[in-house]
């Protein structure tokens, strides 16, 4: 009976190991260890970011420009606005898979209408404050908003109420993924945050000194700047030295 005990045991355990051998693990991908499990982090490119957690994938703002020829398809796509280098409809339909939801803005859905899909997307809109869960993923749409940086006389890059950041639940771990921002007033509201990927890259967003008072408000334990084409982001790491609690992960993401 111990014999046959230990080989059922054996049999249940391999399908596990199995499905843990088949997630994504690239020269930047963490893993960081949640109370319902690994939860595994990949910066892609630019501003595309993906998750792996108990069995779901999730990607953020996936964009060709990456290279997506080995990643997963998706559980859930989050898109934080309608800009080309974060709405990447061709992408996100090979990523998608039945089941696969989408979380958009109002303004990404006007672009979703217009696409061609070979099966209809499953999405749901997402304004600032709305919050669900999804394939068991907590999820919060937060302000993402330029204050002062404007594409000509006032016409801000990215105005307020078109795009959002989202707030990711991962059991007890919690990522906050900024998209395109300055350092607004609602991020010192922020509370409880893990990892914060923040952009920092100019015109469009901030510099390392705004992203780094964004840091140190929001206070996540481990920082990633992202959408950083052409910005220095190692001296975010002397400029955050007075500040440990704080790590600051630099990815290899252009």
């Amino acid at each position: 009976m111990k014999g046959l005990l230990t080989v059922a045991m054996v049999i249940l355990v391999l399908p596990s190991l199995a499905l843990a051998d088949e997630q994504y693990r690239g020269s930047n991908t963490a893993i960081e260890e949640t109370s319902a499990g690994p939860l595994a982090v990949t910066p892609v490119y630019h501003g595309s970011v993906m998750f792996e957690w108990n069995g779901k994938v999730i990607h953020v703002d996936p964009w060709s420009q990456g290279d997506y020829s080995d990643k997963p398809k998706a559980d859930l796509i989050m898109i934080t606005h309608q800009h080309s280098d974060h709405l990447d409809m061709p992408l996100i339909e090979k990523l998608s898979k039945e089941g696969t939801v989408l979380g958009v803005t109002a303004k990404v859905a006007e672009q979703l209408a217009d696409y061609e899909w070979s099966s209809e997307p499953n999405y749901k809109l997402m304004a600032y404050g709305d919050s669900g869960e999804f394939h068991g993923i907590g999820v919060k749409a937060v302000p993402a908003y330029n204050l002062v940086r404007e594409r000509s006389p006032g016409v801000k890059y990215h105005p307020q109420g078109e795009g959002n950041g989202y707030i990711l639940t991962f059991a007890d771990k919690t990522v906050y993924v900024a998209g395109d921002t300055e350092f607004i007033p609602e991020m010192k509201d922020l509370k409880g945050i893990d990892i914060a990927f923040l952009p920092c890259n100019l015109p469009y967003t901030m510099t390392l000194e705004e992203a780094a008072n964004a840091a140190r408000a929001i206070k996540p334990g481990i920082f990633y700047p992202y959408h950083c084409r052409g910005t220095e982001v190692s001296k975010l790491k002397e400029i955050l030295a007075d500040v440990p609690e704080i790590e600051v992960r630099i990815a290899d993401i252009y």
